[in-house]
Parts: C-alpha cells; structure tokens; sequence
C-alpha cells in the first residue's frame, strides 16, 4: 500500500469527528425544522449509506423507488450536502420521479433546505427544470424562501438565465422587490448585468424602479454605471429617477465611470444635472476626464458652467492630466480651459506635494505628449511648492528636462526636501554629464556652488538626504 493509499484508507481521529459533527449538524437541523413544522423528529432517520435511493432518483429506476418509496426512513436520509431525496428529485429532469418522491415525503419537505438553504423549488430553478419547479409551485412550494447567501429563487432564475422560470415564479406571485444581498432587489441584479429582458420582465410585473440597495444605488445607477443603455432607456420610460443619490453620488456621476456618451446624454434630456459636485467637488466631466471617455467629454463640455467648475476647486485639466489622456487634454484646452488653473488649497492639501498645476500631474506621470500640449497652450512651469523640473531631473527623462528648460523653467530652484547653499539641480546632474550640460546651458548659477557660507575656516557639514517626493493620483475621479 502506498503512501497516498495508506492516507485515504486511514482516517485520523479528527478526521472522524468532523464527519461526525457534519453529520450531527445537519441532524438537528432538521429536527429543528420539522419541530417548526409539526412533523415528529423521530421520522428522521440520517444514514451513513445514503447512496441507495439517491442512486435509484439520478437513475429513474422507478421500480426502485416505489419500493424505497414505502420506506419511510428512506426518504429522510441526508447525504454531506444536507441533501434530502426531495432536493435530488427535483434537480432530476424526469418529473414522474419528483412526483414519486414528493408523494411520498412527509409533510413540509418541500420547504427543506439543504446546507446551503436551498429548498427543493430553488434548486428545480438553479438547474433549470421548469416542470419540476411548477410542480414544487402548485402543491405549495414558498417562491420567496431565500438560500444562506440571501438569493431568492427569482434571483437564481436570473443569474442563471432562465427567463421562462422568472416568468413562472413570477405568475405564482413572487415577491418582486423583495431584497437579498447589498439590499438589492431582482431590479438591481438585471439591471446590474444589463439583462435588458429580465428588466422589462420585471417591470411589467410592477418592479420599484427606484429601489435602493445599501448603498443607495438604484437600478437606474448601476446600468448607467455598467454602460447598458437599452437598460437605462427601459427604467427611464418607467419612472426611474434620475436624482437619486447614492452614496458615490448623483446618477450621472456613475454614468461618468462607463463613458457612454449615448447614456449621458439620456440623462441630461430627462433633467440630470451636470454641475451637482461631490462633497469632493468632482463633477461627471472630472470623472470622464480621467477616465478618458472622449465622446462623453465632448458632450459635457458645452453643458457644464465654469462657475461650478471653480467652486470644485479644480479644473478638468487636472483630471485629464493625471489620467495620462493627451486627446483629452487637447479638447479641454481647445474649449478653452486655463492650463494655468491651479488647484484650490482644500484640494491642494490631499497631497503630500501640496501639487497645484496640471503640469505637475503631467510631469509626475512622465508623460511627455500631455506636458508639450499644456507647455505650448501656456502653463506656467515654476508654480508648484515642487518644482516640475525637479521631478524631471530626478525621473532623467532628458527631452522632458530640454521642453521645461525650454519653456521657462527655473534652473535655479531650491528644493524644499534638500536645502543647500547653491541651486538643487545640480544634485540630479552630478552624475550624468548631458543633464549637467542642460543645466548649464539654461543659465545655472555656477558661482554659487564656490560659495561657502562658512568661509575659509574649517567646519563639519551633514551628508545630503535622499529626495523623497511623493506622487499620488489625482484623488478620487475613478
């Protein structure tokens, strides 16, 4: 015997006793529930050896069962998945099979659960056996009894996409709103998936359209969030509010994140409002900047208000820039956004740099193509507390270095992490001759490095600190 033979064939003692108090669980589980129902516990005859009549049920051995059938005991048997012979039946295609089974079960068995808390009419749908779930729904099946992860039969017919059992559950009076996990009704999940015929399913069967899961979502946000237009047009038609506020903000805010530009615009002709901010001050046009939506952000230019723009202490620029979406840039400064807007000091101060202009987003992210566009529209190079050519110095991007110096850049800038008697460049470009020979060139002030503020007497000196910037993004337009 070999040593994985030897390791199969031999159970340790712990081994045991988690079997036994698998067993044991699901026992007293259904004692406990046959006590709720009235049946008597001694009914329940949990076998070690379930598989007999399991066995007869996957092989229609109707033969088999309506001998088993006579045994009462036979038909209480769980195996490890808290599977009762009724839970096999009706997950089994032959509907003659539950009807033997259910027949003979005692009764409440159709409202059993399985370990999972499946009852017998969740499973018929999870498997997509419309004669077994209507069956299980004519003799008194509850359509509304929910599995441990809080999912509805409706819920599983959609996730599992069976349109003719959500229609089933549906005439047999399920409860339509009825919430599961997040809070979320059979509304959100279609909608949620962009199911654009599970949603008018359940619309024409009087769906809340304005529904709210934990977040405050309605199903109306989470299409427009995912980019399912024929799923937010469907909502709109019947009522959806396009006001409704979540807790990551307005409707259109999350049509923002997908960039459909045939949802955002749906959204305005029905009132959403382009210049509601966040508590952060981020407008949708932060959002698609970011993002790099092009067609989106063409079409909130004309509609959003530079007041509201600078109220949120920021400009679209920033977002853009950060999100490294040159095409993005272009329109906005095309449309005629200051490059030099810099950001509001409530703003400013969510970064360690305390960073102002788009340039320094620019710069930071080493994106050359957005920094020439913003350089040759006219931002300014030396107003950052960091100074943008020191972050191309430290980054050694040489034609980054060239466009700033070229456009202005203060050579002679002192750091702020680093404080020395000459200018601070030259700490980048000691080491590397064509840096040195940029500075130079660009007017560096050379004297000042053969300045000793101590004199000619002797004197100790500290080593330099390594420069420490750091760069984030730009905060929360994701």
């Amino acid at each position: 015997m070999n040593k994985e033979t030897e390791d199969d064939f031999y159970q340790s003692e712990d081994d045991l006793d988690e079997d036994e108090a698998t067993q044991y669980i699901i026992e007293q589980s259904l004692i406990e529930y046959r006590k709720l129902k009235g049946l008597n516990p001694s009914d329940l005859k949990p076998s070690k050896d379930p598989d007999e009549i399991f066995k007869a049920i996957k092989e229609g051995d109707e033969d088999a069962l309506n001998r088993l059938a006579a045994q009462p005991e036979a038909l209480s048997r769980v195996d490890e998945r808290g599977w009762i012979p009724l839970h096999e039946a009706s997950a089994q295609e032959n509907k003659k099979i539950l009807e033997i089974i259910f027949s003979a079960s005692p009764p409440g068995a159709a409202q059993c659960r399985t370990l999972k808390g499946e009852t017998p009419l969740f499973l018929a749908v999870v498997h997509g056996v419309r004669d077994n779930a209507t069956f299980l729904l004519q003799n008194a099946s509850s359509p509304d009894l929910q599995n441990d992860e809080q999912d509805s039969p409706l819920v599983a017919a959609i996730l599992n996409d069976q349109y003719d059992l959500a229609t089933l559950l549906l005439r047999y009076r399920a409860n339509v709103d009825q919430t599961g996990p997040l809070n979320r009704t059979a509304l959100h999940e279609s909608a949620f998936l962009g199911l654009e015929n599970f949603v008018h399913l359940l619309l024409e069967s009087c769906a809340d359209p304005n529904a709210r899961d934990i977040k405050k979502k309605t199903p109306l946000a989470l299409a427009a969030q995912n980019g399912h237009l024929n799923v937010v047009e469907a909502l709109l038609q019947k009522g959806a509010n396009v006001c409704c506020e979540s807790e990551s903000g307005p409707v259109l805010f999350d049509a923002a994140a997908s960039g459909n530009p045939d949802i955002i615009s749906l959204l305005l002709d029905h009132g959403a409002d382009p210049n509601q901010p966040l508590s952060s001050g981020h407008l949708p046009i932060h959002r698609v900047a970011y993002h790099g939506h092009i067609l989106a952000l063409e079409r909130l230019i004309p509609v959003t208000k530079l007041k509201a723009v600078k109220e949120g202490g920021m400009s679209p620029l920033h977002s853009a820039a950060a999100g490294g979406h040159a095409h993005c840039v272009e329109i906005l400064l095309k449309a005629d956004y200051d490059p030099n807007f810099m950001l509001h000091t409530s703003v400013r101060c969510n970064y360690d740099d305390e960073r102002r202009s788009a340039l320094y987003f620019a710069v930071s992210n080493n994106d050359l193509q957005c920094t020439r566009l913003l350089l040759e529209a006219g931002a300014m190079v030396n107003q950052d507390p960091i100074n943008c050519l020191q972050l191309a110095l430290r980054q050694g991007h040489y034609e980054m270095i060239n466009q700033l110096l070229k456009f202005g850049a203060n050579v002679n800038y002192y750091s702020r992490v680093n404080t020395t008697h000459f200018p601070s460049a030259l700490q980048y470009a000691l080491k590397d001759e064509v840096m040195l020979r940029m500075i130079l060139n660009h007017g560096y002030d050379v004297k000042r490095c053969f300045d000793c503020p101590y004199g000619d007497t002797s004197h100790d000196y500290g080593p330099w600190a390594t420069s420490i910037i750091k760069d984030l993004v730009v905060s929360s337009v994701r």
